[in-house]
């Protein structure tokens, strides 16, 4: 039993003093009546002082308790592998804007001169045209260009001359009229890498939800290793003040020398326990310091720091499960990836159909050659009409994406399916750990019932020391039970938190008291 404060000592001597006169009563008294007066006294001692232990009392930490929020905000703030998902968004926007270099205008000068002797008058001439024009291509899959002519030499301008046929304008587009309008390879590139930018963002949310998720249980088994630690420490001490009171009981002639042995070898045993839980609380300290990142290093937290059990939230009622579910199924970045990879094989396969369809492009330019531009030849217009007869490229591209589609939506059912299941497991969790939290804490308070029991049982000569060290590790056992109970249910809520898809975006809820 371990004793604090004043008050907690003067009630301690009286029950020593109480209990040795009944010690002595018990002792030289051999009347069945004197033994039933000793033990009716015993009860009244009990009932009136009590053998339950006081409030364990806490000297004040020079460090503040570090709470699961703050653990949360350390990772969103410092963690590696989150700093690396989010890289992911540099990574999109290179992909966009190298998707819209393809339709990024170009501003283009081209010198043509050609060298000829010319039939009528055998002279060398030198003829031929300087253009400055701007070019374009747009997504829908036309291409045009506009700019101005600047002749050299005698040429003769028929279309769109001016400044005495020195120049002309220019002019000129090519517009598929089948294939690839609207749709085409260049536009799906650009359409693709607009998608790039959220599936960083749900890269981002399924990291920090993973990141999230593993640093609560850690956090929870640091948490619970601290009161283990103590649970040992305490008994550990009661055991050295037993061991200490036979010893003086065994010099005045009142415990045999083996109790002394006996008591002993608890000592040790629960030494041993004691260091097995500090080695427990240092490893899980070791594993929580994976999430506690500074100055690029982790750092493990300092013993003080560990929190006693908060209050318990809420387990989810029944009549708000189907809306968390709901929730679930949009919030998950499982099932937001699936969804964009149905968006991604959903512009493939709009490229594969319009792939089915024959070219026919129609296109309208100045003549850009120096000697079709000598001979006074202008502008050319032109249709091209292809049709390929068999199309196995494109219908066997055309099978496979859209079998791509059917597998994706087998799997995006599937996973909306699992995030139900999920949802529903974490709230079983919630619900069993809360039985086992109430059996837990019920079969501590019989334990420390026949535990008070066995010791008053002890001082009397009633039963031996080996007795009260099994009560005591009963004790002991169920208390490491409800710990365990305690850390399960907080873990079973972080569980129920990651299976909503609460921490996929945004931040913590709370704002951590200690940076």
């Amino acid at each position: 039993m371990q004793c604090g404060g004043a008050f907690w000592n003067i009630q301690k001597e009286v029950i020593v003093c109480q209990k040795s006169w009944i010690y002595a009563v018990w002792r030289f008294q051999p009347s069945a009546t004197a033994r039933l007066l000793a033990l009716m006294l015993s009860l009244v001692v009990v009932t009136e002082l009590g053998w339950a232990q006081p409030a364990e009392q806490k000297l004040p930490s020079p460090n503040p308790p570090l709470s699961l929020e703050a653990v949360f905000a350390k990772i969103d703030r410092s963690h590696p592998l989150l700093q690396g998902a989010s890289a992911e968004r540099l990574v999109a926007r290179g992909k966009l804007l190298q998707a819209l270099g393809a339709f990024e205008p170009s501003i283009v000068n081209d010198l043509e001169l050609e060298r000829f002797i010319s039939s009528s008058t055998t002279d060398l001439e030198t003829v031929g045209f300087n253009d400055t024009f701007l070019e374009a291509r747009h997504p829908w899959g036309m291409r045009a260009m506009a700019g101005i002519r600047n002749s050299i030499g005698d040429a003769t301008i028929p279309d769109l001359g001016f400044n005495d046929g020195q120049q002309q304008v220019l002019l000129g587009a090519s517009i598929p009229l089948l294939r690839g309008l609207l749709v085409n390879p260049q536009s799906a590139a650009l359409e693709r890498a607009e998608l790039a930018t959220p599936r960083a963002e749900v890269e981002i949310a399924r990291t920090r939800q993973d990141l999230f998720l593993a640093a609560a249980g850690e956090y929870w088994e640091w948490v619970a290793a601290s009161h283990l630690l103590r649970v040992r420490k305490r008994a550990l001490d009661v055991s050295k003040t037993r061991l200490a009171q036979i010893r003086e009981r065994a010099e005045a002639g009142a415990a045999a020398p083996l109790d002394i042995v006996e008591a002993d070898q608890e000592v040790q045993l629960r030494t041993e326990n004691l260091i097995a839980a500090r080695r427990n609380l240092e490893q899980a300290g070791y594993k929580l310091s994976m999430f506690l990142w500074e100055n690029r290093l982790p750092v493990r937290p300092a013993d003080g720091e560990s929190p006693a059990f908060p209050a318990r939230p809420p387990v989810p009622l029944t009549d708000t499960l189907e809306a968390d579910r709901a929730k679930a199924r949009e919030a998950r970045p499982e099932v937001r990836a699936i969804a964009l990879e149905a968006e991604l094989n959903k512009i493939d396969l709009s490229v594969a159909s319009n792939n089915l369809l024959p070219w026919l492009d129609a296109e309208a330019e100045p003549a850009r050659s120096p000697e079709k531009f000598v001979l006074g030849l202008g502008y050319r217009f032109g249709v091209t009409l292809k049709f390929p007869f068999l199309q196995r490229e494109v219908r066997g591209e055309m099978t496979a994406t859209q079998a791509q589609a059917n597998r994706l939506a087998l799997a995006l059912r599937y996973r909306q399916q699992q995030v139900s299941v999920d949802v529903d497991n974490a709230r079983s969790a919630m619900l069993r750990a809360r039985e086992r939290i109430a059996a837990a804490a019920q079969a501590l308070r019989l334990a420390r019932r026949l535990e008070r029991g066995e010791r008053f049982r002890f001082d009397l000569g009633a039963t031996s020391v080996l007795f009260v060290n099994l009560r005591e590790r009963n004790t002991v056992d169920s208390e490491v039970h409800w710990i365990h109970a305690q850390a399960d249910y907080h873990k079973a809520h972080a569980l129920y938190q990651w299976a909503t898809g609460a921490w996929a975006q945004g931040s913590v809820v709370k704002t951590p008291t200690r940076p």
